[in-house]
């Protein structure tokens, strides 16, 4: 513990012990939690942004950002399988930087999730109301409230959930890109193979270079969720074996879910036919007259809308439970309930996500764009600290003369480095462009805000140590 910082309550520590997590959760639940967590409404809808931005050199953009991601992941999977007492990555930042920056970015991540909770319940209530006329308001609150359940029961009941969630969206972007492949093949194609598409409508990058390093800003987003499996992981019978299995796997994840399929749309559709906002699926499994196309992704996305949903819960109420077993939150959230579920912080989840729709439907321009835009940069910010946190631990293991690590980085420290500069990187370039400077600089108040919450904290809780010495 660095000099300074006030020491860990016992009694938070202690509570922990008593309030243990279950290990409940599957290998397939872990695996597929790990796949859920990088196939989004992001990659369904949000795709159309980045594919409009950039032309069919979006495919560079994306590998890109798999690369980077990738980086991070095997950092945070080095750290994890070499620290399997860790119950959630945000207190890897903790071991390496201190106290103040695993308070920060654990209550940070907490942020970015609960704000996801009414953003997904939103949108899930939005494509419910195409087949049941409900106020969205009523839809909304009925998807917080199923989730809510769900996470009150046994952590398997999670991870079943999510098992099924991702095993469709599996399902569909492999059945997606075999049959719109195809048709880009020349399969039923009146034309033939369709990838002159690539190049027939102002070349293949027709927004020039700079473009398509931009809309990495975009596309990261989307890709964001691969860090929880090493959330879940803590509640299976094997975490490290979890977390490496995870780390190995996930390029290809990458390469076939996000590169693959958004390969076959812009071979198969003119880039300029995209609308953002729209999912470029649809438009694609139109463009090969698939049947019924728009109702089938709209089931598609909100079986992924779902699977965020029900992911938010999970995790930040895993996160909670982690922060007030550390004295960084109030104790009573350490509780578990008969079940080994911390049921206190999911309520806490469900009472935040209530009031972000009730935002959503009442200020919607004010109070819940401001509440969404002030996460938007926190994710990269985490991403950062976890990659800052790995090269101190690698190299505080080096000067202790301890040997190598199980699962080390590749390249250490040069591809490290190149991790930490890409997230430099897409900060600035938030920063600098107009579409992503709001979510940049509400997302730094959110930053501030924690950080100057840490210092009263601290102050707070040393006055109190200080007492009950005193007292002794």
């Amino acid at each position: 513990m660095r000099s300074g910082e006030p020491m860990i309550d016992v009694p938070a520590t202690a509570a922990a012990d008593q309030n243990a997590l279950s290990r409940s959760l599957r290998p397939r639940h872990v695996a597929m939690i790990t796949i859920g967590g990088i196939i989004g409404a992001g990659l369904f809808v949000g795709s159309s942004v980045a594919i409009a931005a950039a032309g069919p050199a979006i495919i560079v953009s994306y590998a890109l950002t798999g690369l980077l991601v990738l980086l991070i992941m095997r950092m945070l999977g080095e750290m994890a399988v070499d620290m399997p007492q860790v119950r959630s990555f945000t207190e890897f930042t903790r071991t390496a930087l201190g106290n103040w920056a695993g308070f920060s970015v654990g209550w940070l991540y907490w942020y970015f999730w609960v704000v996801v909770i009414p953003v997904e319940a939103i949108a899930g209530a939005g494509i419910i109301q195409r087949w049941l006329p409900l106020p969205m308001w009523q839809i909304g609150t009925a998807l917080i409230l199923l989730m809510t359940c769900v996470n009150l029961m046994p952590a398997r009941a999670y991870g079943e959930f999510e098992f099924w969630f991702s095993s469709i969206k599996v399902a569909a972007i492999v059945s997606f890109i075999i049959v719109v492949g195809a048709h880009a093949c020349g399969y039923r194609s009146a034309i033939g193979p369709t990838f002159s598409t690539l190049i027939d409508h102002g070349g293949f990058a027709p927004r020039g270079a700079f473009a398509v390093l931009a809309a990495v800003t975009t596309v990261i987003w989307s890709m964001m969720g691969a860090e929880v499996v090493t959330i879940a992981a803590a509640e299976s019978p094997e975490p490290a074996r979890a977390v490496a299995r995870m780390t190995s796997t996930i390029i290809t994840r990458i390469l076939l879910f996000y590169v693959g399929s958004i390969f076959v749309i812009v071979s198969t559709v003119p880039w300029t036919h995209v609308v953002s906002g729209q999912s470029p699926f649809t438009l694609a499994l139109d463009e090969v007259r698939f049947p019924y196309a728009s109702e089938f992704m709209a089931a598609v996305i909100l079986t992924a809308v779902l699977s965020c949903l029900n992911s938010s819960f999970y995790v930040a109420s895993r996160v909670l439970f982690v922060l007030a077993s550390r004295g960084d939150a109030p104790r009573w959230l350490v509780r578990t309930n008969r079940r080994q579920v911390p049921a206190r912080a999911v309520l806490l989840a469900s009472a935040v996500g209530f009031a972000g729709v009730i935002a959503a439907i009442l200020s919607p321009s004010v109070v819940f764009a401001f509440l969404v835009n002030a996460s938007g940069a926190v994710i990269a910010v985490i991403y950062l600290a976890i990659a800052v946190s790995q090269v101190r631990s690698r190299r505080a293991r080096e000067r202790a003369g301890e040997p190598p690590p199980t699962l080390p980085m590749w390249l250490f420290p040069w591809l490290s480095y190149l991790a930490i500069a890409g997230m430099l990187l897409v900060l600035i370039a938030m920063a600098l462009t107009p579409a992503h400077r709001a979510e940049f600089w509400t997302s730094a108040i959110s930053i501030v805000a924690v950080l100057l919450t840490y210092v009263v904290f601290r102050r707070g809780r040393a006055g109190a140590l200080s007492t009950m010495h005193a007292t002794r």
